[in-house]
């Protein structure tokens, strides 16, 4: 399998939990931004999802606006899905993502109802363009990141947080040693947050592609696994305690969320075992493991 696979598994399932949730609100927009990156591959298959949808759709407004520099191809693949019904409807918009992005997501009112963008192979986005995605309430983007794009993790992160956007993940789509393409995810909501670091360890195994962290100093590589490998989790959770000094196990699950490829979840459970390894300390030292329980380093 191959890396543009899994993109695909990833994207798909998200948008299959998305939608439904989304359209609640009776009107929700999806963009797709690079849409001609892989020849309109990925667009395509985005816009299945919506069609083999189609009563989910039926009394409420889903608009799916594809941007990218040339779009003829795009456009071929999208008339060819053949979509039969009236809450769906799509835009092609040629002439560059980030140069079109504002006016785009201006001209179909997709301010302050569900807004989901999807990027693919481009440079960072302006913070206008970031400033104008984070206008969806919620809103949430996936940026597929070629390898080596951007070097500084951290800073774009925070690029993205200033635009508006104060929960930002990412993970990095490996096949080796070399530095592979980097998934990162930002949102305006926990729980969309939540829902997609479910996503990503849900798809099925990829032979081949495995996952690392962008925080693990190590450069680990993950298999992709309902129960993932807890080693890089446990070095980071360590290396971040060392750091705040403490912290409590509800902060920690937090920070696997946020700031690692793990789920909250994943955070519990290693702390627990840092417990009984006796490389933590808790307070109180007795009790259920709760979210107030506070845990240090052990000297």
């Amino acid at each position: 399998m191959t890396v543009g696979e899994l993109k695909r598994e990833v994207l798909v399932r998200h948008l299959e939990t998305w939608a439904p949730a989304a359209l609640h609100k009776r009107r929700a927009t999806y963009l797709h931004g690079g849409a001609d990156a892989d020849g309109g591959a990925l667009a395509e298959a985005a816009l299945r999802v919506f069609a083999e949808q189609s009563d989910l759709v039926r009394g409420r407004e889903l608009t799916m606006v594809a941007v990218g520099a040339d779009t003829a191809e795009v456009e071929r693949r999208l008339a060819a899905v053949g979509v039969d019904s009236p809450g769906l409807t799509v835009h092609v918009v040629a002439g560059g993502t980030d140069a079109r992005l504002t006016a785009a997501l201006k001209a179909v009112g997709a301010a302050r109802v569900p807004l989901l963008g999807f990027f693919e192979a481009l440079d960072p986005l302006s913070p206008e363009s970031v400033a104008a995605l984070a206008s969806g309430k919620p809103a949430e983007a996936i940026f597929a990141l070629a390898p080596g794009a951007v070097t500084d993790v951290d800073a774009y992160r925070s690029a993205l947080g200033e635009g508006g956007f104060p929960l930002v993940a990412a993970v990095e789509l490996a096949t080796g040693d070399e530095p592979g393409e980097l998934l990162v995810f930002a949102t305006t909501q926990g729980k969309s947050l939540e829902a997609f670091k479910e996503t990503l360890w849900a798809v099925d195994e990829f032979a081949g592609v495995r996952y690392r962290d962008p925080g693990d100093p190590e450069r680990h590589l993950i298999d992709i696994s309902l129960t993932p490998h807890p080693g890089p989790l446990r070095r980071e959770v360590l290396a971040h305690l060392a750091s705040v000094g403490a912290a409590t196990v509800t902060e920690l699950r937090t920070f696997a969320l946020t700031e690692t490829v793990y789920r909250a979840a994943d955070a519990a459970q290693v702390v627990q075992k840092l417990v009984a390894a006796g490389a933590v300390t808790r307070d109180p030292p007795a009790g259920r493991l709760g979210g107030d329980v506070v845990i240090r380093p052990s000297a």
